[in-house]
This record gives C-alpha cells, structure tokens and sequence, in this order.
C-alpha cells in the first residue's frame, strides 16, 4: 500500500464516498477529513475507519481540527462550496463558491504548498482558475474533476444503447464542466472499435445529448442534492494516479498556455496525471466542428472568469 496522505476538505456526499472508496481500496495510508460540521466529519471519519478494517485496508481516517492537520499532505482533495440555491444567480453561486475556494486556498498555502490539490468544486471549471490565481501555484498543481466523470457517462449510455461491451468502452470528452462539454466520438471505442462502426450517427448524437444532460437527469430524479457515487471514483482514479506516478491519461480540467490556441482559461483536456500532477496537456487534433463547440466551452469558462474580475474578486 501507498504510504501517502490525502486530505479531503468538505465532507458532503462526493467527500464522504470519496474517503470511502479511497479507505476501502487502501490507496493512501491516511486521510484526513475537514469541514466545518465538526461532529459530522467525526462520525464519518469513525464509521469509515471501521469499513476500512472491514475491508483488510490499514488505512487510518481521522478528522482535521486545524489546517495544521493537512501538514505532509501528498494530495489534498477539494469539494468544498454550497449548491445553487432558489433566488440565487449564477453569479451569487460563483462569487460564494469562490470565496470559499479562497480560504481553503490560503489554509493550503500556510500548511501544504508542496500538495497537488484536485478541485471538484462547481462551477468546477472556474473553481479551478480561482484556486491557481489565488495559491500562485503553477499549473501543474491543480487541476479539476470533470473529463472522467462526464466520459463515464458517456461510456454508459453507449452500453446502454448497444446492450454489449461492458468494461471495453472508452469514451472521451473535452471542454468545460457543464451544458457546453464537448463529447467527441471520434476519439471514443467499443473494443477497439471506433464508435462510427458500430452505432449510427442518429444514435451517436443521442448519447451525446444524453451525455450534456447527465448531471441533471440525476438531479431531476433526487429532487434535492445531486451525483456523487460517479463523481466520487471519478476523483478516485486521480488520487490513485498521482500517488502512485501511473503517468495516465484523463480528461481533466487543467490551464492553457497556448494549447489549442488558448491562453490563461480553464478547461478539460486530456492530460497525463503523475506525482507532479498535470505532467502534461495532450493536444488531440480537432474536427472543424469540434473546434467551434471547443471555442464556446471556452467561452462560457471565460463569462465566469470574467464576471470574478467584474465583481474585483482578486483585488480584495
């Protein structure tokens, strides 16, 4: 077992499967859970140590009282932030959310500036520009949740339309976390085999709309909070690959500079994850069409970005 240490910081649904699933599997040798519902976190931190001995895993789960206790953190996980409430503006959500960021930011600066630091906080995209201009950090170490989670829906609804191909399904999606994602057949597979053989175009541009709306479909069928099961492996399989230097390749929201002519935004590409985080942005060639969606992704990143330089966000 890796003898690594992980700190989870917000402890809601994506938090607690997160610690879970990372305790279960024994992919670090502690964890360290933060969030600002004291006697909550100390209930999970308990009952998931007692899973993880359940499971033959020596991972120890304890609770962090102060920032001091994300000291020696390898990787320091981020889901911290409040959902969109009635009455409340995309705006209101952005400038809460993003304050937020900002204090964990400047925790993590004080106790782990050596941490890769993986946000899974919405808006995910522009979370993530917050958490870079705000630490000073280089892009390389911090980087967003989104690409593996919005592939992985996409690989389901292929099987779901084909009805074979489990576990041999490879999808790939770029651009922002949201209604603006860039799903991209061409360069997903079933088997091996490219998606244009084996599904019609009719059906292709079903999964892709499917695809768009994954994260809301669930929330229509909650009613109230959203996905966490997917979101919370999604973010498992990073941890794992950084801990470990796999060098692998997931769609991730990370910085351009200068890639598909982009500098200074946000955006999920795919990048090659190992112990220094982003080791590297991966430049897939576009279609025409691909670049125009890409662009507007892009651009709806960039309204939030914006709008976090209107409001004097990183003045204050």
């Amino acid at each position: 077992m890796s003898t690594k240490k992980v700190a989870i910081i917000g402890a809601g649904n994506v938090g607690s499967t997160l610690a879970y699933t990372l305790a279960s599997k024994g992919i670090c040798s502690s964890i360290v859970l933060k969030d600002i519902k004291e006697n909550l976190v100390k209930a999970m931190s308990l009952d998931i140590s007692q899973a993880a001995n359940a499971a033959k895993s020596s991972t120890v789960v304890t609770t962090a009282s102060t920032g001091a206790c994300l000291r020696g953190c390898d990787v320091i996980v981020i889901t911290a932030g409040l959902p969109r409430m009635p009455g409340m503006s995309r705006n209101d959500l952005l400038l809460t959310n993003a304050k937020i960021m900002r204090e964990v930011i400047e925790e993590i600066k004080i106790n782990a500036p050596q941490s890769i630091v993986i946000v899974v906080s919405n808006p995910l995209d522009a979370m993530v520009y917050t958490a870079l201009k705000v630490s000073g950090f280089p892009r390389n170490q911090i980087v967003g949740m989104a690409g593996i989670l919005d592939s992985a829906r996409m690989s389901h609804f292929i099987l779901e339309k084909l009805g074979y191909g489990a576990g041999q399904i490879e999808s790939s999606v770029m651009g922002g976390h949201g209604d603006d994602m860039v799903p991209l057949p061409n360069f997903s597979t079933v088997a091996g085999m490219a998606l244009t053989e084996v599904m019609t175009q009719d059906d292709i541009d079903e999964i892709v709309e499917k695809t768009k709306n994954g994260g809301a479909q669930i929330v229509k069928y909650l009613e109230k909070g959203s996905a966490y099961y997917a979101p919370a492996h999604a973010t498992s399989l990073m941890v794992e690959a950084i801990l470990n230097d796999k060098k692998e390749v997931y769609p991730c929201a990370a910085l351009l500079e200068g890639e598909y002519g982009y500098e200074d935004i946000v955006s999920g590409v795919p990048v090659m994850l190992g112990k220094n985080g982003v080791e590297k942005v991966i430049e897939l060639k576009l279609t025409s069409e691909q670049r125009t969606l890409f662009a507007k992704s892009v651009g709806s990143v960039q309204e939030l970005v914006d709008a976090l330089y209107e409001n004097k966000f990183f003045e204050s």
